[in-house]
């Protein structure tokens, strides 16, 4: 991989994020078959970084996807967020992205199709920005989910991703995310 590599490029963001290094370990200590942490994580220690903050930007949690079809129980997530530390950075926030479909339309108010990966779910999250996870494995190597690509990311464009987000609800969270106003350099893509 070139040193332009933007996987790259991100694995090294990360590694030398100290939080965020101990949240990856926290999260693979679980002992998950297929994980990430992403979103909202992600998206804040890329921005901090290329922004040059010093200590990292407020984060209302982390947010520890991953997937397992075969037991799709909420009270599992929170016996797993249960085992979790805690972290100064935020708290955690821990889905069965396997079981969204059953929940989401109450807490949404739309439905959504049962979803077949962890990657499949990572590539519906909200916006480009956000659909990004990374995973640490056992011999410490980092590894990318990123279906729609990292271009977003790092050009600091927040971007709906209609897959599972309407005009009315990206709204809502771009007034809520004050993005600008945390992130200067961030242009936001109005719908």
């Amino acid at each position: 991989m070139s040193a332009d590599d933007p996987q790259a490029r991100l694995r090294r963001i990360a590694a030398d994020s100290a939080w965020f290094m101990e949240a990856l370990r926290a999260a693979r200590d679980l002992g998950l078959p297929a994980w990430c942490i992403g979103a909202g994580a992600v998206r804040n220690l890329v921005w901090d970084a290329l922004h040059g903050h010093r200590r990292p930007s407020p984060l209302a949690d982390i947010d520890l996807a991953w997937f397992d079809a075969s037991d799709l129980r909420r009270a599992r997530d929170a016996a797993l967020q249960a085992r979790l530390p805690r972290l100064p950075i935020a708290p955690w926030e821990v889905t069965n992205q396997a079981g969204v479909h059953l929940w989401f339309e109450a807490h949404f108010g739309h439905p959504v199709a049962p979803l077949a990966s962890l990657e499949e779910a990572v590539a519906s999250w909200p916006e480009f920005a956000t659909s990004v996870g990374i995973r640490l494995d056992d011999g410490d190597r980092l590894s990318v989910i990123a279906p729609h690509g990292l271009d977003d990311l790092f050009g600091m464009v927040v971007r709906r991703n209609p897959r599972r987000v309407d005009v009315a609800t990206y709204r809502r969270r771009i007034a809520g995310k004050r993005y600008a106003e945390r992130w200067p350099r961030v242009r936001v893509v109005p719908e």
